[in-house]
């Protein structure tokens, strides 16, 4: 069994910023596959349990807010007996320009505080990650006012087809392996 999380902050207040890419995603992803919702609520999260292929897959977003995610997916791989490799987890990225995804199978927070939660909840650095780029930052906008802002209008098609490009990068992870979406998805 696999796990497709999608990092975000949840409310109104936030459905649209850029710290919400994970979360995108995720409504990306489940379009893809005639999910409606994500009908199950515990743990501090939302859930739905399906199949892609012939691999079970739990595809969740946690409502503990982006800087306590660790603890949603902590409590639902210990349910599910989810080991950390099986774990997907997709998210905002301000060192990637807007447009890009990066797929990596490990890796430090690189000072992202979802990840760094995750880190620290799973014990571990070895789950894989999706990587939607927001960046770079422009002057003289503060790098937290940036990631809580809201897209443009104009920049909303460009959200549509990034998101769309992660989903299809967490399927072909699923479907085939992980080394062939990072030579289709990670470049430039």
């Amino acid at each position: 069994m696999k796990l497709v999380v999608g990092l975000g902050n949840p409310g109104l207040k936030y459905a649209f910023t850029r710290h919400n890419m994970g979360f995108l995603t995720i409504d990306s992803l489940m379009l893809k596959l005639n999910i409606d919702k994500l009908e199950n609520e515990k743990f501090n999260g939302l859930y739905h349990k399906c199949k892609i292929g012939n691999e079970d897959l739990v595809i969740a977003k946690p409502m503990t807010f982006m800087n306590n995610s660790g603890e949603f997916i902590r409590d639902i791989c210990n349910f599910y007996k989810i080991k950390p490799k099986d774990v997907i987890v997709v998210y905002d990225e301000l060192a990637i320009d807007f447009g890009r995804i990066k797929i990596m199978q490990s890796g430090s927070s690189a000072g992202h505080n979802g990840i760094k939660s995750i880190i620290s909840c799973l014990g571990t650095e070895n789950f894989i990650r999706v990587r939607v780029g927001i960046g770079p930052v422009p002057k003289p906008i503060r790098q937290i006012d940036f990631v809580l802002m809201k897209y443009t209008e104009s920049e909303f098609n460009y959200v549509k087809e990034n998101t769309d490009k992660a989903a299809l990068a967490v399927m072909c992870i699923i479907e085939k392996d992980i080394y062939q979406a990072m030579n289709i998805y990670n470049v430039k």
